[in-house]
């Protein structure tokens, strides 16, 4: 009786051919994120970037579709420039307080405290996070105000002269906190503080105690320490930290609009041209240079070595 050979089915067949080539398994386990990630993502922001390169027509206000670098000229504007470097400013000093404020608390949390008051911590950080960015902005927005609790506490500790003296500094100062760059800059920081702890901390735990012990094993006091050691360990984890504080302050347009005075960022005025201007084509090119100054800071982190242990 002849025996007739049973055909592989379709799945055995595919698995096989899986199994031969490996990497035609790596490319249908990425082809979904690299589809979201090329058209809906990339695709906006090409579409974005298009747009940029069109210009609006003097009367009648309409988008004229005809490539022109006009618009990209009219950011070299005083007016303009001004609110690029105010905003990278802001950015700038937000991501400073963020890393100072987080180095000590990343630190305890990585090597001194017990796993109960690490999870505590943890919890800590991560908690505001599960609030309204809303609710949590325009809660600042009454502890800042004149009449707020902020400006309760400074009057009860003695403390308005000094309030004053910060409020009076040209530029940066206001009537009140909630309406100074000062009090903006408060918001920024706590707003961000997380997502500059959260890296820190995973990076000073991948630290090991033994270089600790033979640093001063070796005559080397807690400053060298720190500055030979664990600063060059922990860059990584301060850099990554670093992207989220500065390009979530440089896009940002919620808080420069409810706190602070009528100075313009360049969140804000995004918002204000594709609104109420109806200025597409400087919105979109007020968005790319968020765009130029990440790709500015990243490269120089990278040519002074921040990525090389990630």
């Amino acid at each position: 009786m002849a025996v007739t050979a049973v055909r592989p089915s379709v799945l055995r067949q595919l698995s096989a051919a899986f199994y031969r080539n490996r990497w035609l398994k790596v490319l249908l386990l990425l082809l979904p994120g690299s589809l979201w990630l090329g058209i809906l993502y990339l695709g906006s922001l090409g579409a974005l970037l298009v747009q940029s390169f069109f210009g609006l027509e003097e009367f009648t206000g309409l988008v004229v579709r005809e490539f022109t670098l006009s618009t990209y000229a009219s950011l070299f504007e005083p007016a303009n420039i001004d609110i690029i470097v105010r905003t990278t400013l802001m950015a700038l000093a937000v991501t400073a307080a963020c890393a100072l404020i987080a180095f000590p608390l990343s630190y305890y949390m990585a090597k001194f405290a017990s796993p109960r008051m690490k999870a505590l911590l943890y919890v800590g950080v991560i908690m505001p996070l599960w609030s309204s960015y809303l609710v949590r902005v325009y809660s600042w927005k009454l502890i800042l105000a004149k009449e707020g609790v902020l400006a309760w506490l400074v009057d009860h500790l003695g403390l308005r002269p000094v309030l004053e003296l910060f409020l009076g500094i040209p530029g940066v100062g206001g009537p009140s906190l909630s309406q100074s760059l000062i009090g903006m800059w408060i918001v920024f920081t706590y707003t961000w503080l997380p997502y500059m702890i959260l890296p820190l901390a995973a990076a000073l735990e991948r630290v090991p105690d033994s270089y600790l012990e033979a640093s001063s094993d070796l005559g080397g006091r807690p400053r060298m320490t720190f500055r030979r050691v664990i600063l060059p360990l922990a860059l990584p984890g301060l850099v990554a930290g670093s992207i989220f504080t500065f390009s979530l302050t440089l896009g940002d347009f919620i808080i420069p609009t409810i706190i602070g005075n009528s100075a313009f960022f360049i969140g804000s005025q995004v918002y204000v041209q594709q609104g109420t201007a109806g200025n597409l084509p400087l919105a979109a090119a007020f968005s790319a240079v968020p765009m130029v100054i990440m790709a500015i800071y990243l490269f120089l982190a990278k040519r002074a070595g921040a990525f090389e242990a990630l």
